[in-house]
């Protein structure tokens, strides 16, 4: 190695030990004029948390959304008395995979970005950040909807306690421009297992009363104080919202009518009929008309 070499490495390893005693850097504001939805970044390298502006947001509208009438009537409502500086509440919503729970909360935007709602989605990785998140935006005059995608812990993640925290567990009180919007497959977002069962106990009534394992599964989802749920759909339904996006997509009545067995026979081939998977079947047959 060079003296130069030498001089480099020595003043790499000086550099690194400086960096590690320097407090954070403080998480940069973001330009609100330039969208209505954001992501939550963090460089691995320690150089700063930001919100990132999401330019190509989703378009999706509430029309959009077919046979969830109940679930989008609730969170439209709650979304309403939020933008209206009016109490409003966390909202969990769980169920089957594809039936609506992520672009609801995308229409929620779409339906509101206009009276000042934003958008910030949060990965699970970056839920220890969420204290962060709050300061950045407490002191906006916007309406902050925290989305969490997908959620599933497992036993001990950090995560699962940090978002415990940030619903109603700290001594700070929750900022009222921000609520969390959660989905998850999960009711309760935690692995059930056999084992939970052997912690229940008979009361001298005759009352059954959990044990700590099943308490602590469902002390975070009562936490939110909405909780919509998703079920499969039935098959008239699901051929319904196929013609909704065939129709979006510019087909004719006789193409829509034609396309149901295609339809049928495409969700039969997922094992699923969902909403993600009209809009998947829709988007191929829509296509392939387009073709000689």
């Amino acid at each position: 190695m060079t003296p130069l070499e030498q001089f480099l490495h020595r003043a790499e390893g000086l550099l690194a030990r400086v960096e590690a005693i320097l407090p954070p850097p403080a998480a940069r504001e973001p330009d609100f004029k330039r969208a209505f939805a954001f992501r939550w970044r963090r460089r691995p390298t320690g150089g700063g948390n930001w919100l990132q502006p999401v330019t190509h947001a989703s378009t999706i509208s509430f029309d959009d959304l077919q046979h969830v009438d109940a679930q989008k009537r609730l969170i439209e409502q709650n979304t309403r008395q939020f933008v209206a500086r009016r109490p409003a509440n966390n909202v969990l919503l769980t169920g089957a995979r594809g039936t609506g729970k992520s672009s609801l909360i995308k229409a929620c935007l779409n339906g509101f970005a206009d009276q000042g709602l934003r958008l910030i989605e949060v990965d699970k990785a970056d839920l220890a950040d969420l204290p962060d998140i709050v300061d950045l935006v407490a002191a906006r005059p916007e309406r902050f909807v925290i989305f969490c995608d997908d959620l599933s812990f497992e036993e001990g993640e950090a995560g699962y306690k940090a978002l415990k925290v940030a619903l109603d567990g700290s001594v700070a009180t929750q900022s009222d421009n921000v609520l969390i919007y959660a989905t998850s497959n999960r009711r309760h977002l935690m692995p059930e297992k056999m084992s939970d069962n052997t912690g229940y106990k008979h009361g001298d009534d005759g009352e059954l009363h959990p044990g700590e394992a099943v308490e602590e599964k469902i002390s975070l989802s009562e936490r939110f104080g909405v909780w919509l749920s998703f079920y499969p759909f039935r098959q008239e339904d699901y051929l319904a919202i196929v013609a909704h996006w065939l129709s979006s997509f510019g087909c004719t009545p006789e193409q829509i009518e034609a396309a149901r067995g295609e339809a049928l026979q495409w969700a039969l081939g997922r094992g699923s009929r969902s909403g993600r998977v009209a809009w998947q079947f829709a988007k191929d047959y829509a296509g392939k008309l387009d073709q000689p």
